[in-house]
């Protein structure tokens, strides 16, 4: 188009330059209406093609966007397990400096005292009986003098 018109221009007129111009704008206005009246007929088709377009690029999304929330969940669980990990060892260290027993050393007291328990059971058990035959019998106290009275 721009090709006709430096043709013309050349070896053309001013009327002849402003009929060729003219003649151009009434093409590109064509063009326009033609190019209108074809996204009308073929819009619905157009659109229907976006929007399937759309729900296959959301739903790819949507997969991508789970998949990293269940990764960073997992993620936030292990910090959250070395978080209370490291929170328990510094209180336990605390609370050995403050002399406060560890459960193991009251677990194992607790083992200790049950093992005593069963001995001291086991050992009053055997004393009744060796008692009652080694007990001296009662003999009677001895009466004593009555004491002299004073004269006076």
């Amino acid at each position: 188009m721009v090709k006709k018109l430096k043709s013309l221009a050349a070896g053309a007129t001013d009327s002849q330059l402003a009929a060729t111009i003219k003649d151009s704008a009434q093409q590109i206005w064509l063009a326009g209406l033609g190019a209108f009246a074809k996204a009308q007929e073929e819009g619905n088709k157009v659109f229907e093609a976006l929007v399937k377009e759309g729900e296959a690029i959301q739903s790819k999304t949507r997969k991508v966007a789970e998949d990293k929330v269940i990764e960073m969940a997992g993620k936030a669980t292990g910090t959250w397990d070395k978080l209370e990990q490291v929170f328990e060892e510094r209180v336990a260290r605390a609370m050995g400096r403050l002399g406060v027993p560890s459960k193991k050393d009251v677990d194992t007291l607790t083992k200790r005292v049950a093992d005593l328990t069963a001995v001291v059971e086991k050992l009053t058990a055997t004393k009744p009986a060796a008692k009652a035959a080694a007990k001296p019998v009662a003999k009677p106290a001895a009466k004593k003098a009555p004491a002299k009275a004073k004269a006076a």
